[in-house]
């Protein structure tokens, strides 16, 4: 196993924290539970989103900056195979997976501050960021792993 590879599973492995802790944290801003919470989706949503802020930011950049260590094998390797194969939808996505990556990164500042305000006053517009925050995290983990399954590191 090549160094790459063993990023690239690092990176996945700390998608995998993220997108746990971006959905707990997504589903307690956006639905929270009714108190008392006794269904399985209710103790899902009963979590304290604020509990999550400082790990979601950490591994968001984590992942952020081990998916850009190993970009430079999927640009040179991956993504010319998956070309010539003719996946040009599949190429596209995680063309907007960068972009999407990129805002989120912008996100955070924003993010980090209203998750630190009462919830009174910005329950919404944290509901709102959390919830974008989410939809790129989900989108960028189901487009990098279904890329991986075409034409993985190591093929």
């Amino acid at each position: 196993m090549n160094s790459a590879t063993a990023l690239l599973i690092v990176h996945g492995l700390l998608a995998v924290a993220l997108l746990g802790a971006i959905t707990h944290q997504a589903l307690s801003a956006c639905m929270p539970a009714p108190k008392p919470a006794g269904s399985f989706t209710g103790r899902f949503r009963a979590v304290a989103g604020g509990a999550y802020t400082n790990a979601i930011i950490v591994l968001y950049l984590l992942t952020f900056l081990l998916g850009g260590i190993v970009y430079a094998e999927y640009r040179i390797e991956i993504r010319i195979a998956i070309e010539q194969l003719g996946y040009w939808w599949q190429s596209g996505s995680f063309e907007i997976k960068e972009h999407f990556a990129a805002i989120g990164l912008g996100l955070l500042p924003a993010y980090a501050y209203y998750w630190r305000q009462p919830a009174e006053a910005h329950g919404r517009t944290r509901a709102i960021l959390t919830a974008l925050l989410a939809f790129i995290v989900w989108w960028n983990f189901l487009v990098g792993h279904i890329l991986n399954n075409i034409r993985g590191f190591g093929s």
